[in-house]
């Protein structure tokens, strides 16, 4: 016979290690007691979705206006490049002129170097304060009156010339439709009996000799 003995230390550990069951009332099954438990679970899980999806639509969209706003910005309020004055290249072939393009001297033809270096110095100095000095009196009036005239145009253009454009299109296309009815209505019916008269008409080549005498 065998006899088996436990310290009082064991046994409480081992009953203090043992989970927590929840408590079911009698005739209640485990998986109904349990079915609570999930359901309110899934509704947390459910709202915190909700809730982190109406934070992301609303920081899209807040930055969707923000892009919005910095498109809608009007054009004269951003910043100029003061280096690259001339991005889209348009007198990059043009004005563009240094001394070794207007002057030079072939072999055998030098002048004296400090005439030469003094030349190429004073048409460089020249050419860059005198285009400076010009730009400084006149660069703003002229600016003013560029500024004028390429309104005007776009008036014109945006008031004038795109609605007498519509205007004739649509025009054209009620004169179109007309013209065609007139095409379907006299002149197919005229060409298609030509057509079918024309059609029994054989023609029969036929190449004779010729003899020489």
């Amino acid at each position: 016979m065998w006899c088996v003995c436990f310290s009082p230390v064991e046994v409480l550990v081992s009953v203090q290690s043992q989970p927590r069951q929840p408590h079911v009332k009698c005739g209640t099954s485990p998986a109904r007691a349990v079915l609570p438990q999930l359901s309110s679970g899934m509704s947390l899980g459910a709202s915190l979705g909700l809730d982190h999806h109406y934070r992301t639509t609303m920081a899209d969209q807040y930055q969707y206006n923000a892009n919005e706003e910095k498109i809608l910005k009007d054009s004269h309020t951003k910043e100029i490049d003061l280096i690259n004055r001339d991005p889209k290249l348009i007198n990059e072939d043009v004005v563009k002129v240094e001394f070794e393009d207007i002057i030079a001297e072939p072999d055998g033809t030098h002048s004296l170097d400090g005439v030469w270096k003094l030349s190429y110095t004073t048409f460089t100095v020249s050419k860059y304060w005198c285009y400076r000095i010009l730009s400084a009196i006149f660069g703003i009036p002229v600016a003013l009156l560029w500024g004028f005239l390429f309104a005007c145009i776009s008036f014109c253009h945006i008031w004038a010339v795109v609605p007498c454009i519509k205007s004739c299109l649509i025009e054209s296309q009620c004169v179109g439709r007309i013209y065609s009815l007139c095409i379907q209505t006299f002149c197919d019916p005229f060409f298609e009996a030509l057509g079918k008269i024309f059609s029994s008409v054989r023609v029969a080549l036929r190449k004779e000799s010729s003899e020489v005498q």
